[in-house]
């Protein structure tokens, strides 16, 4: 027990190092507005247990908003820019609001490649076009990688990629351009590329292929990237924005845009909350759209002639079993017979891979299309020296990616991989395209142009750079020994028995990762509530998980859970199928469900599952991906 109090003081001392140091460092500069804002804003994340408000108080902060006294930002999409931006407005000072027809991460942020980009594809355009552009794209992507991991420790990690190469023109051309990136990177490099020879390449990725179209590997180059959970980061930043002032709400749908009596200006919209039917009214001097695919219909719901911005893009992933890659070890190949880039990445103990870029209808639930999943296993088959099968595929999934065009440029033809702010309507900002590495940046944009706009008073500049979403401070990754040494888990078995379980390394590593400093919350619920058992075999995810996300995450159905708070629908179809149960009994619990909207739950959980292409539940052709 000593022991234990040792550790926990420890984890308290190491929450609190970062707080000390920017309180030392403000009060040598206590004329910076934006030093004290980010030292107020440490403090409130970083304090144990922080948690956003309940529901029903957000709820009322929106609504209790009025003409005369309006909110200064509100916020239309909680993907990760939208959650971004409601971050970086509250921790300004601002009076900030934020709605999300659905789940937070419900659409495109939840269904990402999982990769924190650093630009290396940028930079071949910029060398062989002599693209100054170009360069600058990768400057800008570096300094936002870095950043991310850095403010969600928890969450992201740096992740070593390994190209192929079949010739000694590939390694030369492979090496040199990757040992520019390092260079490129400068104090931003995770860690420095390096070429293996053959014999070190498949110790390191066993089951890489040796020939592949008849020729020979001749070694490999790797070079690192970040990789993330793409959906708890998402909720990370809105819970984070919660916690320092902002009042965000899922379920709540846009019904319409407000303008003012002369009809000039945008000062407000109409909002359904989508679980109780009921619906409301939020003012704003200046309202953010950042509903990703789905902008154009908001920008229409101000002005009906606009034109549209969005040139949808489908990228599907599939994921297989473990072995198809090694932990720690992805595989990326840049150009495929046909031109483009496929990968396999070792993500939460499976493989993900992907990816396709296709042109698509926006949908609120897009599915893969069979061609799809195909072509992504003979392109990995390719590259592989064991079978590839479509009866591994444990899930498939389709995101739409929100390319964009500039309603502003001048040649209209031209579509955006970067981001781009416009202002449609007085009182309307639109911020859409980007990627997920860059959405703290794009949301520093976004409200930048807020502030113009509205003619709004921040007490301080942007701050988010250097602020972790909850959890993030004094994690470190030795932190799961603390759970593995000190919490039992309480399961409860069919006869009601209580009986205690032990808190293994891989349930006590995925609560770390998942949870960082939070985590001790969650062990806590599975030893003190029963709620320690396992929701699927062969996964770490606790039925205690499921009532901390309703409490303290705002996980309102068991879709928010099995697909975005502990991401199995994503890992495993049937393995969430047969967690929803489970998962809908303790939401009932949490959330006082009768037996009516118990079923409704189960029903469109199954509907929601359908959509993902895993082998079971997806009708496809006899073929040499069909093996035993």
């Amino acid at each position: 027990m000593a022991t234990w109090r040792l550790r926990r003081a420890g984890a308290a001392l190491a929450a609190s190092s970062a707080l000390a140091a920017a309180l030392a460092a403000s009060s040598a500069s206590a004329s910076d507005p934006s030093a004290a804002a980010l030292d107020a804003a440490r403090q409130r994340v970083a304090q144990p247990g922080a948690a956003p408000p309940p529901r029903d108080a957000q709820r009322a902060a929106l609504a209790g908003s009025t003409p005369a006294e309006p909110l200064d930002v509100l916020v239309v999409g909680g993907g990760a820019t939208g959650c971004g931006v409601a971050l970086d407005a509250a921790t300004r000072g601002l009076r900030v609001g934020l709605v999300e027809r659905e789940d937070f991460s419900s659409g495109t942020s939840s269904r990402s490649t999982k990769l924190i980009h650093g630009g290396v594809r940028y930079l071949e355009k910029a060398v062989f076009n002599l693209d100054y552009g170009q360069l600058k794209l990768v400057f800008h992507a570096l300094k936002e990688r870095k950043q991310v991991i850095e403010n969600a420790p928890h969450l992201c990690h740096a992740l070593p990629c390994m190209t192929p190469c079949f010739n000694w023109f590939e390694v030369v051309y492979y090496w040199f351009g990757l040992k520019f990136y390092d260079l490129v990177a400068g104090r931003r490099l995770l860690h420095l590329s390096r070429y293996y020879s053959v014999d070190e390449s498949v110790e390191l990725f066993p089951t890489l292929a040796k020939n592949v179209h008849d020729r020979s590997l001749r070694g490999t180059v790797v070079y690192y990237d970040g990789q993330m959970n793409d959906s708890r980061l998402n909720v990370g930043l809105a819970c984070t924005a919660a916690v320092v002032g902002a009042a965000v709400l899922n379920y709540a749908e846009v019904v319409s845009l407000i303008k003012d009596g002369s009809g000039e200006r945008i000062i407000g919209a109409r909002i359904r909350d989508t679980l109780s039917g009921k619906e409301f009214e939020t003012f704003a001097k200046v309202i953010v759209n950042a509903a990703g695919p789905f902008c154009d219909s908001v920008r229409k719901m101000a002005n009906s002639n606009v034109a549209p911005m969005i040139c949808p893009s489908s990228g599907v992933h599939i994921v297989l079993p473990d072995y198809y890659s090694p932990e720690g070890m992805g595989l990326i190949v840049p150009k495929t017979k046909d031109g483009r880039v496929v990968f396999m990445l070792p993500w939460l103990g499976r493989t993900v891979a992907g990816t396709t870029d296709s042109s698509t209808a926006i949908t609120m639930l897009p599915e893969p299309h069979e061609d799809e999943i195909q072509f992504i296993l003979d392109a990995i088959s390719d590259y592989l020296n064991v079978q590839v099968r479509r009866s591994d595929v444990l899930s498939a999934w389709s995101g739409i990616r929100p390319l964009a065009t500039d309603p502003s440029a001048k040649n209209t033809e031209s579509i955006s991989r970067d981001h781009v702010v416009f202002e449609d309507y007085p009182g309307l900002i639109t911020i859409t395209g980007g990627k997920w590495t860059t959405y703290r940046s794009m949301a520093e944009d976004a409200v930048n142009a807020a502030v113009r706009s509205g003619n709004l008073k921040p007490a301080n500049g942007c701050v988010t750079d250097n602020l972790h979403i909850v959890g993030g401070y004094g994690w470190d990754p030795a932190s799961f020994t603390v759970l593995a040494q000190n919490y039992k888990r309480m399961k409860k078995t069919y006869g009601g028995k209580v009986i205690p379980g032990a808190m293994d390394s891989a349930v006590s590593k995925h609560l770390s990762h998942a949870y960082g400093t939070l985590a001790e919350q969650v062990a806590t619920i599975a030893q003190n509530e029963g709620l320690g058992k396992g929701l699927a075999h062969g996964y770490p995810f606790l039925e205690a998980e499921v009532a901390y996300c309703a409490r303290y995450e705002y996980c309102e159905s068991a879709v928010d859970f099995v697909a975005r708070r502990c991401r199995l629908a994503f890992l495993d179809t049937d393995a969430a199928g047969r967690a929803l149960p489970r998962t809908i009994e303790i939401l009932a619990s949490e959330h006082k469900w009768d037996k009516a909207r118990k079923k409704v739950e189960l029903q469109k959980g199954r509907e929601f599952l359908e959509t993902f292409k895993s082998s079971k539940n997806a009708q496809f052709r006899d073929g040499k991906h069909n093996g035993p």
